[in-house]
């Protein structure tokens, strides 16, 4: 395994993120427990959650995700093994079910008290806002909602304020950002700075080979700000592990079972992953590993979370981190880029 620290901590993450967002409904408690065996003896020592995992959320499932990990805590005292990062859910109809005030101080206390409790731990060592308040293009919309988000913007100082409470009580270590752009990111960097309250040392964004729309402005901020980007769906929910295509709906799967996740699936999308397919056999990969190696090598990137279903998808994805992509390589990846740019939103 290969490892970075969290920016502006001494936290060490191992470059491959642990996800879990299927734990709880795709994935059963158990499988959930030999993921993270698994995970923990290759090398893996960060995993990403949230409250309101799993996907797709609703009342009936609420939280069971963070709580397989709790009961994973409790079975093997790992918990001082992982870094763990976990998220408040944002606003929204998606949400309804979980509360309707945001990030209000009422909110944010009751889902830090929530997740502590499922977790069966007394820290969180990053914790994150999943997505704005106000209305932004994330989730599959490609261009900013201006029509639907003139709304005031979040209270950035009463939100920052709020988390340090509880990263003076040490509760939270870290705090981070998701679903962000820049000017949202930029926004809470400024606050953060004039009021001498936490710094987001992350932000967790959608990026693949097909979506790589975090370069349009994210990645500056990245780089220039030092706020690493934990990049989601890397595998585009499996369309980059090539199984769809041809129309192909293999019993199981995500998009299989989940036709409304349909965000990566355009034929734009599909014309070019076909086209990283013909790279990756032409160079002895498989399209995962190529697809995920290109992630893990960015240099924007603090670390790359995977997630799977079956153990042999793990066991490929987590072994990406060994993978070294060529000059030659790169080069035709961004040949395919240059002819079909960002497909999916």
């Amino acid at each position: 395994m290969k490892y970075t620290t969290l920016p502006n901590t001494d936290i060490k993450v191992s470059k491959i993120c642990l996800g879990t967002m299927t734990w709880g409904n795709q994935n059963t408690e158990a499988e959930g427990h030999e993921q993270m065996d698994y995970a923990l003896e290759q090398g893996v020592n960060f995993f990403d959650v949230a409250e309101l995992y799993p996907v797709p959320a609703n009342a009936e499932t609420y939280g069971e995700t963070e709580k397989i990990i709790g009961t994973w805590f409790k079975k093997t005292g790992n918990r001082d093994k992982v870094v763990l990062a976990t998220k408040i859910a944002g606003a929204g109809d998606y949400t309804a079910h979980i509360r309707k005030d945001g990030f209000s101080k009422r909110a944010i206390k009751e889902a830090i008290e929530g997740s502590l409790q499922r977790l069966q731990t007394d820290y969180i060592d990053l914790y994150q806002l999943h997505w704005p308040e106000r209305g932004v293009n994330c989730f599959g919309v490609r261009d900013y909602p201006y029509k639907v988000s003139a709304k005031e913007a979040e209270n950035h100082l009463e939100i920052l304020e709020t988390l340090n409470d509880y990263v003076k009580q040490g509760i939270i270590k870290h705090i981070g950002l998701s679903n962000e752009t820049p000017w949202g990111t930029m926004k809470y960097l400024q606050t953060s700075e004039q009021h001498n309250l936490p710094r987001p040392v992350t932000i967790q964004n959608s990026y693949s080979l097909i979506h790589r729309a975090y370069e349009y402005g994210m990645s500056e901020v990245s780089l220039r700000e030092d706020i690493g980007l934990l990049a989601y769906s890397p595998l585009a929910f499996g369309i980059l592990s090539g199984k769809y295509l041809g129309g192909k709906k293999p019993e199981g799967a995500r998009v299989t079972l989940f036709p409304n996740f349909s965000r990566y699936s355009s034929a734009e999308s599909a014309k070019a992953v076909g086209k990283y397919q013909e790279v990756a056999k032409k160079h002895g990969l498989t399209l995962a590993e190529l697809s995920l190696a290109y992630v893990n090598q960015l240099p924007f990137v603090t670390s790359n979370i995977i997630g799977a279903t079956k153990m042999d998808q793990l066991k490929e994805n987590i072994n990406s981190i060994n993978i070294d992509l060529s000059e030659d390589i790169l080069n035709e990846i961004e040949a395919v880029h240059s002819l079909i740019p960002n497909p999916a939103p």
